[in-house]
């Protein structure tokens, strides 16, 4: 039993506690449906279901995006369908849909959580290979362990999903509670719920998961009318830089076209599927999405999608995919089969403020990493995971580690937000203050 684990103790009093066996592939699937049932009171029961196409799609639509305003569209029914049909999760992938709802006494959902069962570690973009070696080392078996995220997807979005309520905390506890029971009663080593809210992060926190912090680079939009709006926040040497990006990138003749909705074809969609695969072949990585993800993508999701396509002389040469959200703009694969000095920074940066600040969106979240798009006008976020791991042992080491790690990512994250491009304060508004004060306190804390 974990630190703080008496809070989950009382969630899932009375629960019975069948005989565990670890059990894997397939499997898992089997044995989660067919007895993989909670009960948190008489008129509630938490399911597991191997096929999100089994979940009514405006049910779980309800919980995971409750006001349109803020809609992230990686966790919608949707999106998440899409992956399966396309076969891009499953057994082979080692991403197996364990996905638990919260169902209410009268047919309805009144909570859900994107779950899988992982054999290995791609894909997750919160690093545990270490983790996971080091259990190996001392004899135990990481894999496999149980995620809650979207997969191949770094997006930071909500990962316990209820409908708003005056019992919605409650929900997101039974919930929580849930995952931690599934993962029991696969004997799995851990359960990761990465990328959630800083809200479920405390919450989690508070139930004993263990708390693990990271950065991403993010643009705010000021309230800006155009992109020279932007610009001129930014210290004149910035500014002068990023034009100069601008023209050098559209210098030798390309042009940029932009589609959404209808106006995406599948000869788009082909054009785009090569550029993707090309980045992948570039990192010596294999890509995750095949092509017909990007087709069922654009069946059910079109109006959410931004593809810009570079020509040049009528050919397309380089592409960027973009998903539209509520208030923010998420930018995720791109790729060429051109270089161009420069057409990453356009395509994928300013093509995307220029979009964000004709739609009067709040935010632009460029992807995982990357320190170049500092100057670029993308300031440091902290992202958030927390995760469960039973084994005392292994615990306790992955808490120190922690620790530190907390410490470093929020002093690198209070030091960059120092060297940021704008010209009246890096980030406006107190929020520099704010890092340097979380790293202090990151700091005593290590």
């Amino acid at each position: 039993m974990y630190g703080k684990a008496r809070q989950e103790d009382r969630l899932l009093r009375g629960v019975e506690q069948p005989a565990r066996g670890k059990t894997t592939g397939q499997q898992m699937a089997k044995t989660t449906v067919t007895d993989g049932r909670v009960q948190d009171k008489p008129t509630r029961t938490l399911k597991v279901y191997p096929r999100i196409a089994d979940i009514d799609a405006a049910a779980w639509d309800a919980c995971a995006n409750p006001s349109p305003a803020a809609a992230n569209p990686f966790v919608t029914h949707a999106f998440l369908k899409a992956l399966e049909d396309a076969g891009t999760t499953g057994e082979q992938a080692g991403w197996i849909p364990q996905h638990l709802v919260l169902e209410d006494g009268h047919g309805g959902i009144a909570g859900a959580m994107p779950l899988y069962a992982k054999t290995h570690s791609q894909g997750e973009y919160v690093f545990d290979h270490a983790w996971a070696d080091a259990y190996t080392r001392a004899g135990g078996s990481y894999y496999p362990k149980l995620q809650a995220s979207v997969p191949f997807t770094p997006v930071p979005g909500p990962r316990l999903l209820v409908k708003p309520g005056p019992d919605a905390e409650a929900r997101q506890d039974v919930l929580a509670a849930g995952a931690v029971e599934v993962a029991r009663r696969m004997d799995v080593s851990s359960l990761h719920v990465t990328f959630l809210t800083e809200g479920e992060w405390n919450r989690l926190g508070g139930l004993g998961f263990l708390q693990r912090t990271g950065q991403q680079f993010h643009w705010t939009n000021g309230g800006y009318a155009t992109f020279e709006d932007f610009l001129g926040t930014l210290a004149s040497r910035k500014r002068k830089t990023i034009r100069k990006e601008r023209e050098t990138a559209m210098a030798t003749g390309l042009s940029i076209e932009r589609r959404t909705g209808a106006e995406i074809t599948e000869a788009d969609w082909n054009a785009f599927f090569r550029f993707y695969v090309d980045t992948g072949d570039r990192k010596w990585g294999r890509p995750y999405l095949n092509r017909e993800f990007f087709s069922r993508l654009g069946q059910s999701m079109a109006e959410q999608c931004l593809l810009l396509l570079v020509k040049r002389d009528g050919r397309a040469i380089a592409g960027a995919l973009n998903l539209i959200g509520g208030d923010c703009l998420y930018g995720r694969y791109w790729g060429c089969v051109e270089q161009h000095p420069c057409l990453h920074f356009e395509v994928c940066y300013y093509q995307a403020i220029d979009f964000a600040i004709e739609r009067g969106l709040k935010r632009v979240e460029a992807g995982a990493q990357g320190e170049h798009k500092l100057a670029r006008g993308y300031l440091p976020v902290t992202t958030y995971s927390t995760h469960w791991i039973p084994d005392a042992g292994f615990r306790r080491a992955i808490e120190r580690y922690l620790v530190r790690e907390r410490a470093a990512v929020a002093e690198a994250s209070a030091e960059l937000a120092e060297l940021g491009p704008f010209r009246r304060g890096p980030l406006g508004g107190g929020a520099a203050e704010e890092l340097a004060a979380d790293a202090d306190s990151a700091r005593k804390d290590a």
